[in-house]
């Protein structure tokens, strides 16, 4: 799926570097033309549009860069707390498959089936029958005392509803 033009910071920086590009140079046109006029003592109209335009585009960069600073710090702090809200529904799920004694097998049909995985996919992945696969998942259910998928699931984002937040370390 194509991210959105906004979500590419290196785009957004190459435009913030292509406006400083322009600034730059009006800012050096201004800086001539404000020699010239300051020599004859003549500043006109022309020169402060120019000047105000400069100066606008200028504070336009800074607020930019202030922004994209901003959002890519917001992004990494995101990025951070699902890390660590994956760790956290891992550690969770690992738990409870202990718990239940689920074996080695067991765990794989579990993570699996965890994240949307079919039977045949389970089967393939794991160079095992289908019927295997739904023997494992029937001896899951019955440890776990759900009695389908659906129940399974449940089970676990219950646990995670349920669990009281601690300390982030």
């Amino acid at each position: 799926m194509k991210r959105p033009f906004v979500e590419q910071p290196a785009i957004v920086a190459l435009l913030i570097a292509a406006q400083s590009a322009c600034a730059a140079f009006f800012l050096w046109d201004v800086t001539a033309d404000g020699l010239v006029h300051s020599a004859t003592g003549q500043l006109d109209l022309h020169f402060g549009i120019e000047a105000a335009a400069t100066a606008a585009l200028i504070g336009g960069i800074l607020f930019e860069i202030r922004i994209l600073t901003r959002l890519l710090r917001r992004k990494a702090h995101l990025e951070q707390q699902a890390s660590l809200a994956a760790r956290a529904f891992h550690d969770l799920v690992e738990a409870r498959f202990d718990e239940w004694r689920l074996t080695r097998a067991e765990k794989d049909v579990a993570h699996f089936t965890i994240k949307g995985l079919s039977i045949g996919e389970i089967a393939g992945l794991r160079g095992s029958a289908g019927g295997t696969v739904k023997s494992q998942l029937n001896a899951i259910y019955r440890k776990a005392e759900v009695g389908n998928r659906g129940e399974f699931l449940s089970l676990l984002i219950e646990d995670l509803v349920e669990r009281r937040p601690g300390p982030i370390a």
